[in-house]
């Protein structure tokens, strides 16, 4: 019997740090980096449709477009009509900033 009771409690401990597991917040930072963005460069740069990889990209760096645009140097590449047409199409509006 005294078996049978250690299991349900094994049994029990397990769903509870499983739970506490499930429900712990999950980083999701991002690292800034322009240079990810290289995959988008055709697009940007001409009218070619973006690839898969570069809507991902941009998805993946959208926290970080503000950032970019306060940026001399990148703004020059990342305020254009056609990068915002690119985003638009990644279905990843530029923020407001």
């Amino acid at each position: 019997m005294k078996a049978s009771y250690a299991s349900y409690i094994a049994i029990a401990l397990c769903t509870v740090l499983v739970l506490l597991l499930a429900t712990a917040p999950v980083s999701t930072a991002v690292t800034c980096n322009a240079i990810q963005l290289s995959p988008c460069a055709g697009a940007i740069t001409s009218s070619t449709p973006p690839s898969t990889l570069c809507c991902s990209k941009i998805k993946e760096q959208k926290p970080c477009l503000c950032q970019y645009l306060k940026n001399p140097n990148l703004k020059k590449l990342v305020n254009t009509p056609n990068a915002r047409k690119v985003a638009s199409t990644c279905g990843t509006p530029f923020p407001k900033c």
